[in-house]
């Protein structure tokens, strides 16, 4: 999801590539939020012919995904219509199987939860009974008027393989291993189903989080005020400048490419793992295995891991928070944020999972000061919370595709 006026995809003018270029015109236009943007805008920046836009946004208008958003103002010539995303023509889902809860969100097009439902999960009971969880989930949260919806995004513990859709060698649940809970879910759920690791839903969340600013939430659309940090994340992510405020901005700009591109999601819940927003995506490795951060070794000869090592960062992390210890719990997991930092250089690093969640001022404080105390730079990465959940992540990558995105 690489985003930028400096890096905008181009369109391609020939018939084979409607689709693609049907996704490139939504995708800016989810980017512009609510203010929308005009044919001319649309067609300078996918290096699209003026008349192209102008037939492919009829027939987007024409299926009910886009819709006049109003007039730009006069500079000397006729005001030029606006065009805007229908964020409620489709929906998506997103499920998060964790260890022991499995939590579903609906979300429109826009990436704005629409319904959500959760309940306790036995992950070991086996691949069957998570299966029907997740079936029976999927149908709490569905549309009642029956929108169809565009996919499924599930995410689960890993490793897993995400191009195939199968899990891996879950730690401490060897009944999972290989099963292909994706082929499964799709013949079950009759849609797109994709299976990733909860830690890159996380980062993937992380980064709709960015995108969702740019939309006012969809009870107050109407009547909304004008949000200076809402327009830098909008006018930054289309492309456009806005005078703002430089903590908006620089978030602006984290999400549009043009500043901050990369972060790590830290997730501590029932185990702790990584996810990684490298170049404007998740990077997931040539085996689907980047973010195995829980289990680098901290302490040579340390306490036994449940992965079969000694000392990894999980059993020393949620061994302090078993104890009640919280801030020891923090700075082990600044200590192995350091390293992650040292070796990847990124500019932020985002903290999510029940654990941090539940305490959440002491963890961004002290993963924060272990990294400012190991800090080569002073230019060191912005530790704060990821601002969304796993299952929202899971369903911004389901809506990956229909903007022409990987995912």
């Amino acid at each position: 999801m690489n985003r930028g006026s400096g890096e905008s995809r181009g369109g391609v003018n020939l018939p084979a590539l409607r689709g693609y270029n049907e996704a490139l015109l939504l995708d800016l236009l989810r980017g512009a939020g609510p203010a929308g943007l005009g044919r001319a805008e649309l067609a300078a920046r996918t290096g699209l012919t003026p008349q192209a836009v102008s037939k492919i946004t009829a027939r987007l208008g024409a299926d009910g995904l886009v819709v006049e958003a109003g007039r730009a103002a006069s500079t000397g010539g006729k005001p030029r219509t606006l065009l805007r995303l229908v964020p409620d023509a489709r929906h998506a889902v997103g499920v998060h199987l964790d260890r022991d809860e499995l939590r579903a969100v609906r979300v429109d097009l826009a990436g704005r939860v629409v319904a959500e439902s959760g309940g306790p999960l036995d992950f070991g009971a086996g691949p069957e009974a998570a299966v029907e969880a997740v079936v029976r989930a999927v149908a709490r949260v569905g549309d009642p008027t029956g929108l169809p919806l565009l996919g499924i995004g599930v995410a689960a513990p890993g490793p897993l393989d995400h191009r195939a859709g199968a899990m891996g060698r879950v730690t401490g649940f060897p009944s999972w291993k290989g099963f292909p809970l994706r082929g499964v879910l799709e013949g079950r759920l009759g849609l797109p189903v994709l299976l990733d690791k909860d830690t890159n839903a996380g980062a993937a969340a992380a980064a709709g989080a960015w995108l969702r600013a740019a939309w006012p939430d969809a009870e107050t659309d109407a009547d909304a005020e004008a949000d200076p940090e809402v327009d830098a994340y909008a006018y930054a992510y289309a492309g456009r400048g806005a005078d703002v405020g430089p903590d908006a901005a620089a978030a602006a700009a984290a999400y549009a490419g043009g500043g901050s591109r990369t972060c790590v999601y830290l997730h501590v819940g029932t185990g702790l793992g990584a996810g990684l927003w490298l170049g404007g995506g998740v990077y997931r490795g040539a085996r689907s295995a980047a973010g195995e951060f829980g289990h680098q070794v901290l302490l040579l000869d340390g306490p036994p891991c449940r992965c079969g090592a000694r000392g990894c960062v999980e059993v020393l992390c949620l061994g302090a928070v078993a104890r009640g210890d919280l801030s020891e719990a923090a700075r082990i997991l600044g200590e192995g944020a350091a390293n992650l930092v040292a070796l990847l250089d990124v500019d932020r690093v985002l903290l999510g999972g029940r654990v941090v969640e539940a305490a959440p001022e002491v963890f961004v404080a002290g993963v924060g000061a272990v990294l400012a105390a190991r800090a080569l730079d002073p230019a060191r990465p912005v530790v704060a919370l990821a601002g969304a959940g796993v299952a929202e992540g899971a369903a911004e990558l389901a809506l990956a595709p229909f903007f022409g995105r990987a995912g």
